[in-house]
């Protein structure tokens, strides 16, 4: 594992940037980059370091976006609210998972969520911030907050997808309300780490990462006024696929 704070900045900030931009809160790539560097870290470890760095970059994404007027506040404390109890249940059972096992389960899961979103993104529709199904929407985030915590994703490539195909979101606002979601349920999940001592040993990375995602996370913000709501899914597509299939690779 990068042990370097200068490469643990770097990273962080890229890493940072991209997770706000495309809502996710960067879990889905500083995870796996985690799974990458060393071979034998801990799944929980990997949960609960990357869970508390994107605690700080949603955190910090969601203050910019709030800025931006782009977070529907109704739909994301509801859904933050339905999150929650998988969200702490999922930081309870990583523990319980082999390493290859959690690879396995990861590695599937972006390459899924990568292929949904190629499907999904070709399809025409007509975006609304109003009408959504509510009822479809606690629903989901029940199951996201229990999987991405599991997984220390934060959940926001399932969020954003779901807000933006399901509940017929427009893209930026799919994205901010996810930040803001995100920074509810990984604060909670984060707690959680921090009780049972999981992160024990590993807080001066923790701070080196935050540090760049505080900073990422505002860039990333300024940087989505730029960019068209197409790209910022495709984009996600590309980088769950490539990544998912990184992780796969060695347990074939």
């Amino acid at each position: 594992m990068i042990t370097a704070p200068v490469g643990l900045l770097v990273i962080r900030i890229i890493l940072g940037a991209v997770g706000t931009l495309i809502g996710s809160g960067g879990g889905f790539l500083l995870a796996p980059t985690l799974l990458l560097l060393d071979s034998h870290i801990a799944p929980e470890v990997v949960a609960g370091i990357s869970l508390a760095v994107v605690f700080f970059n949603a955190a910090s994404g969601s203050i910019a976006y709030a800025h931006m007027g782009r977070i529907n506040y109704k739909a994301g404390i509801i859904f933050a609210l339905a999150a929650l109890p998988g969200a702490i249940a999922g930081a309870y059972t990583t523990a319980y998972i082999p390493r290859r096992v959690f690879d396995g389960i990861f590695g599937l899961l972006l390459i899924s969520a990568s292929v949904y979103l190629i499907v999904t993104s070709a399809k025409k529709r007509k975006p609304s911030g109003s009408g959504y199904n509510m009822k479809l929407g606690i629903l989901i985030s029940v199951g996201v907050g229990f999987l991405s915590s599991l997984l220390g994703i934060g959940g926001g490539i399932i969020h954003v997808p779901a807000l933006t195909y399901a509940l017929n979101f427009p893209v930026h606002v799919a994205t901010a309300t996810s930040h803001f979601v995100l920074s509810i349920t990984t604060f909670a999940a984060l707690i959680v780490h921090l009780a049972n001592g999981t992160l024990t040993g590993h807080l001066q990375t923790i701070a080196w990462l935050s540090t760049g995602a505080i900073a990422g996370a505002q860039a990333g913000a300024k940087l989505s006024n730029r960019v068209g709501g197409p790209w910022i899914i495709r984009s996600l597509a590309f980088g769950l696929g490539l990544v998912g299939i990184r992780i796969l690779l060695p347990l074939l």
